[in-house]
């Protein structure tokens, strides 16, 4: 079931309009993914959906149980997302906001609600979460799962760097992170630091192999300019950061974070678990970046 707590109508990609949606469940992490969301929506002239997903659980098994207990989640629900609307009206009072309460099962709503938008926004760790854990569950299955954009939000630092950093190789599946990242460059007016990790094959370090280090830097530089051309003549007033090196690539992606105002990398989307689906690199990134990164599937 689904209710638009406003009463204004609920916009989609349907309408012809661009539709951003966060959703929160009353965490401080929830707080800054409004926030983000909310300025990326001034940024794209985008409305901002926000939605609260209620799970009943083992509530819903009669024996646990009590005749008050659903009632309960839905208005706390309800609660979350005024909260959380009145946060994103005093970040962003022009932009359109509307919000939106889902019962049913968390990833499978929020899988649903990232097919219609250009992005869907979490907080890095809910309510949920242990206090030890780096990310919560919720989001990397969201990001292994969703087809679109997830950007997931860490509390802190929010300030605004100039900035955005996006991995690069030469598997296709990096080419819509690379549109994602561009257009966020855009809009942000700011530099785009297009960031390539190689490492040398095991077997480069037998010393009876001779390699020409310079030609392995100049051919990975290759990779970088190859994937990079086409775009850069659709974002021409774009500055491109050729940033090459060899590490790797959490590693290097990971430092690039912490100049960022944003991490755009690419997720293969094969594998039938959310770990498979994400990827190494992705994962690695999503735990230890220090400013919000954005997964985009292919």
């Amino acid at each position: 079931m689904a209710s638009n707590t406003t009463g204004s109508p609920v916009t989609d990609a349907r309408d012809g309009q661009v539709l951003i949606v966060v959703a929160v469940d009353g965490s401080q992490e929830a707080g800054g993914a409004v926030r983000w969301a909310a300025d990326d929506a001034l940024r794209r002239h985008a409305s901002l959906r926000i939605v609260h997903v209620v799970e009943h659980g083992p509530y819903d098994i009669s024996r646990f149980s009590t005749p008050e207990w659903p009632g309960t989640l839905v208005t706390n629900g309800r609660k979350v997302l005024a909260e959380a609307e009145q946060v994103a009206r005093e970040r962003q009072p022009s932009v359109e906001v509307s919000t939106e309460l889902i019962e049913g099962d968390l990833v499978r709503s929020l899988c649903d609600q990232a097919a219609g938008a250009a992005e869907i926004v979490l907080g890095s760790r809910g309510l949920g979460g242990f206090t030890g854990a780096l990310l919560g569950s919720v989001s990397v299955r969201v990001a292994g799962h969703a087809h679109g954009p997830v950007v997931v939000v860490r509390p802190g630092d929010e300030q605004a760097r100039r900035e955005v950093a996006v991995g690069v190789d030469d598997d296709p599946h990096c080419e819509p992170a690379l549109a994602y990242a561009f257009e966020q460059s855009a809009l942000r007016g700011c530099a785009l630091r297009a960031v390539h990790a190689w490492q040398l094959p095991v077997h480069a370090f037998a010393p009876e192999i001779v390699y020409d280090m310079d030609e392995i830097r100049r051919a990975q530089l290759q990779v970088v300019r190859d994937k990079l051309g086409a775009w850069q003549e659709k974002f021409p007033e774009v500055t491109v950061l050729e940033d090459v090196q060899s590490a790797h690539p959490v590693d290097a992606l990971v430092d690039a974070s912490a100049t960022a105002n944003l991490v755009v990398v690419g997720s293969h989307g094969r594998g039938g678990v959310a770990s498979a689906l994400l990827g190494s690199v992705s994962r690695g990134v999503l735990h230890h970046a220090r400013c919000p990164v954005a997964v985009v599937r292919s």
